[in-house]
């Protein structure tokens, strides 16, 4: 049977090196969301529920892509993915495990929180697009859009298991013990790293183009291509507004609901279980990704968020969050896929930090207004906040800039997504050589 005629999910996992790639990265991911979730907890024991103080720290841990993620494209596209990820992962794991060994001890501060927060996000603002644009290389061009959703099901595996795992872990023995496991989680990445074959992905041998590695050509890239320009527009809306649960759901989890660590994390796990869902049904789908599928997916995440706030009590609140997530991780992957299937292959490495400037670099911004506004009208209020922005930013940007996609459609008599604007050779999905994704932040 030939990878074409494969199950999508089937065909790509038959890519040894992808398949080590994700299996490194579930691992990690678990730990990193073990990482997370106990640093809200700790922030919040710390500060005595300070909703500012949350929406601080994560401002500071996003901080970095907004100052260093484009700078990351450029290294993305200049340098070997594979040894990027080994520095930047490498870094990651030294973070934590100073992160836990200043909590074991007693020594860690609210300073030292936001110091080691700063950290961590300066390592991702590099770490991002080279990891997104690397996928590209362990797969065919006809599996990207599938590597992408079985990257998000990794994500979302890990964002599902994560918190729980971290609220019962500091139920018991307190927030130090996470750090320290993630630390060791690092290890399954790198090991992944290591053991993937260079001989069987072409990519870092193609010759690079000559001349500077500019970014102005990744903006004129983006501004010149309909589909791209709208994806970015519209992530930099939800990004700054509407994704921000890493700081909403222990605030409704601490202050309206009164909950404690355990809590918290199955309102973690339910959000991750619908996110985990859609990622699963975005890999099986033979379906390309769409515009159409990104602005009606973007309206729908926002109606569900804006309802959250109308759940009167903490099971039908938990309930709710399954449908937002799997429309939250369809609404991402499917971005995710459009913008990587429009890059110019030498241009990916940018155009994926951009990407992932609009997605995280709104964070500094979104995420201390969530505190704000939960601290003055209630951490409900935040939902609704979130969910209008982003239903009407899909509206509003799908009236502006479609109608450029339809006139190109008409000029050009083709309407495909994985059109490409340079061309590339074809490649089996097992790994070797014959014929360039994913997944966020972890």
């Amino acid at each position: 049977m030939s990878a074409g005629s494969r199950m999508p999910v089937t065909a790509t996992l038959a890519a040894r090196n992808f398949r080590r790639y994700l299996l490194g990265q579930l691992t990690s991911n678990i730990g990193t969301w073990m990482q997370r979730a106990a640093q809200d907890l700790l922030v919040l024991h710390i500060t005595g529920n300070s909703g500012s103080a949350v929406g601080i720290v994560t401002a500071l841990q996003f901080l970095p892509q907004t100052l260093f993620g484009l700078t990351g494209g450029i290294l993305a596209d200049r340098y070997p993915k594979r040894r990027i990820l080994l520095l930047t992962q490498t870094a990651m794991g030294v973070q934590s495990l100073l992160f836990g060994l200043l909590t074991v001890t007693g020594a860690v501060n609210l300073l030292s929180v936001y110091v080691l927060a700063f950290a961590l996000g300066t390592a991702t603002a590099v770490d991002s697009p080279a990891r997104n644009a690397y996928i590209s290389e362990l797969v065919d061009r006809e599996r990207v859009a599938t590597a992408v959703s079985l990257n998000s099901a990794q994500f979302n595996v890990a964002r599902t298991v994560g918190p729980a795992f971290a609220g019962l872990t500091v139920a018991a023995f307190g927030t130090g013990p996470v750090f320290l496991v993630n630390a060791a989680s690092y290890l399954a990445v790198l090991y992944g790293l290591v053991t993937i074959r260079t001989d069987d992905a072409p990519g870092p041998g193609r010759p690079r183009p000559p001349g500077r590695t500019r970014l102005s050509d990744a903006f004129r890239h983006i501004i010149s291509t309909p589909e791209l320009l709208l994806t970015t527009s519209l992530i930099a809306f939800v990004g700054t507004f509407g994704l921000n649960f890493q700081v909403t759901l222990s605030l409704v989890a601490v202050t309206v609901f009164h909950t404690g660590a355990a809590a918290f994390g199955c309102l973690s796990a339910a959000y991750a279980l619908g996110s985990l869902i859609g990622a699963f049904y975005g890999a099986s789908c033979n379906k390309p990704p769409t515009v159409r599928r990104l602005i009606s997916t973007t309206i729908v995440f926002g109606a569900l968020e804006a309802a959250q706030c109308l759940m009167p009590d903490y099971g039908s609140f938990m309930a709710l969050l399954i449908p937002t997530g799997f429309a939250a991780v369809t609404l991402t992957t499917t971005a995710n896929a459009l913008t990587q299937l429009h890059a110019d292959p030498q241009l990916r490495g940018r155009v994926m930090s951009v990407y992932f400037l609009v997605l995280l670099g709104g964070t500094p911004v979104g995420a201390p207004l969530v505190g704000l506004v939960s601290d003055s009208l209630g951490a409900r209020s935040t939902l609704v906040l979130g969910g209008i922005i982003s239903a009407s930013s899909a509206l509003a940007l799908s009236a502006l800039i479609t109608g450029r996609i339809q006139r190109r459609i008409r000029i050009t008599g083709t309407a495909s997504v994985t059109s490409s604007p340079s061309p590339q050779p074809s490649r089996q999905g097992t790994g070797s050589p014959t014929s360039d994704a994913s997944a966020g932040a972890g």
